[in-house]
């Protein structure tokens, strides 16, 4: 008796969650999911073309050891970022979030880093630098139709999630706002060329 008993709760609960947007607030973080892995991809992708860069820079006789620096470093904490989330975009919102903020950290450094073709015509003329800087291209082209494509599986999501009775079953199981991949104002605003301050790293306002 306490098995059937057990049964018909277990039955009655599925259907309340089904009714209360379960299945489809679980369909719709999917969803974001799957598109979060598509950056993902696009950012390692990048992380790896970088190194080329520099090798290739360096190759010529660049030495901008403060820009190479900031780059290292901003491609170690986005490497550290990726590196723990876990695969199959099965991560929390916090830790999507760390990865974003690497992300236009390492972001801010590539213009930084494409300023000096402009400034070293040695480096400008490099077919590797060129053939590595077209790739990069192609891969910004990649982050930005992705990014798009993930906010808008966000906004689905949180829309859902935010909305009655959604916000009940969200709350009880645990479903979580998913942030949205939003460059920062540093990551907007391109080196001016010719400025010798335009490779130093941002200080921060006092």
């Amino acid at each position: 008796m306490k098995r059937v008993l057990l049964l018909i709760a277990v039955l009655t609960a599925g259907f309340l969650l089904s009714g209360c947007s379960y299945n489809e607030l679980t369909a719709k973080q999917q969803v974001v999911r799957g598109k979060w892995s598509d950056i993902d991809v696009a950012l390692q992708r990048r992380a790896e073309l970088i190194p080329n860069m520099i090798d290739t820079a360096k190759m010529v006789g660049v030495n901008e050891q403060e820009v190479f620096g900031q780059i290292s470093e901003a491609r170690s904490r986005l490497l550290n970022a990726t590196s723990a989330v876990p695969a199959g975009g099965d991560s929390t919102p916090e830790q999507k979030q760390a990865v974003i903020d690497a992300a236009n950290s390492f972001g801010g450094t590539i213009g930084r880093l494409l300023s000096l073709s402009e400034q070293y015509p040695q480096l400008r003329s490099s077919e590797a630098f060129m053939k590595v800087q077209d790739e990069l291209a192609g891969t910004e082209n990649r982050i930005a139709t992705t990014r798009q494509d993930y906010n808008k599986a966000v906004t689905d999501y949180n829309t859902t999630r935010n909305s009655f009775p959604a916000v009940l079953t969200a709350g009880l199981l645990g479903f979580k706002e998913e942030p949205f991949f939003q460059a920062d104002d540093s990551a907007r605003t391109a080196p001016r060329v010719g400025d010798p301050n335009s490779m130093r790293k941002p200080q921060p306002s006092q």
